[in-house]
């Protein structure tokens, strides 16, 4: 006699690098039966310096070549400056349910006392109208200080791969916050790449006092609303997968770092 067989809800968690995974546990935590299949284009990593265009088409290649391999209940992208420039094309192309995750402006200025808030994120994401726009319609009462910065997100990657970080590297970055007088600092900084959490603890060590707001619990509560609706999957038994793109010069940290999150393999990913 068969074993019987596992209803999931089967989702694609979307990343340039492996800070995704950030987004990846935020979900997981309240959607006790997800099957997640996490894919990261590590041949452009990172996303952050890239053309809107580029990102555009890269993205849409990669996630509709997921969707035809894959049997999928929805998809994250689980990438902020992916988000803010890819969305809207992706929707027109897959006809999947699709969660983005975009910089957290709008809890970062009910949580601001002072209301200065500070957005730290990548070039890409700091420049896009997309967020331009988050700022007018839910921080216009607040002065908003933006610091854009590609190396941040190499950083986070290097230490979940690798264990090692550099405190002084990271005080370099939010120099200008630190640099300014007290009274003109920010209260409350967005981390807007969802790399960045992985490197919370220095973070906070930098910036006390500081309150830092990720988006995180809210995607998992989105995802949840989402997927409500979405189709069920049978499966023999709940397995997590992990996929990437290009060459992984480090392959065995990387295997041993996505074996941490519960996928057990990494394998290349043909597109």
């Amino acid at each position: 006699m068969s074993d019987p067989k596992v209803k999931v809800k089967r989702v694609l968690f979307f990343d340039s690098g492996v800070g995704g995974l950030s987004v990846f546990n935020a979900v997981k935590s309240i959607n006790p039966d997800l099957e997640a299949y996490y894919l990261f284009d590590n041949e452009c990593f990172p996303y952050g310096d890239k053309e809107d265009q580029f990102l555009i088409e890269r993205v849409d290649t990669l996630i509709e070549s997921a969707t035809k391999q894959f049997d999928l209940s929805a998809i994250v992208v689980a990438c902020n400056t992916a988000s803010t420039v890819a969305l809207p094309e992706l929707r027109d192309n897959i006809k999947l349910p699709i969660v983005g995750v975009v910089p957290a402006i709008k809890p970062a200025a009910k949580l601001s006392h002072n209301k200065i808030i500070g957005l730290l994120a990548t070039p890409g994401t700091i420049g896009r109208a997309y967020t331009q726009n988050l700022i007018h319609d839910f921080a216009s009462d607040c002065k908003v200080i933006k610091v854009g910065n590609a190396d941040l997100a190499r950083v986070a990657e290097k230490r979940l791969t690798t264990g090692n970080v550099f405190e002084s590297e990271i005080a370099k970055i939010v120099e200008p916050f630190t640099s300014l007088p007290k009274n003109e600092r920010p209260d409350t900084v967005v981390l807007g790449c969802t790399h960045y959490p992985f490197v919370k603890d220095i973070l906070e060590k930098l910036l006390p006092g500081v309150k830092l707001v990720d988006s995180g619990e809210a995607i998992g509560r989105r995802v949840k609303t989402v997927i409500q609706n979405s189709k069920y999957i049978e499966v023999e038994k709940v397995e997590h997968r992990s996929f990437y793109t290009g060459t992984l010069d480090n392959f065995n940290d990387r295997l041993k770092m996505v074996n941490q999150f519960g996928f057990k393999k990494l394998e290349y990913f043909n597109y």
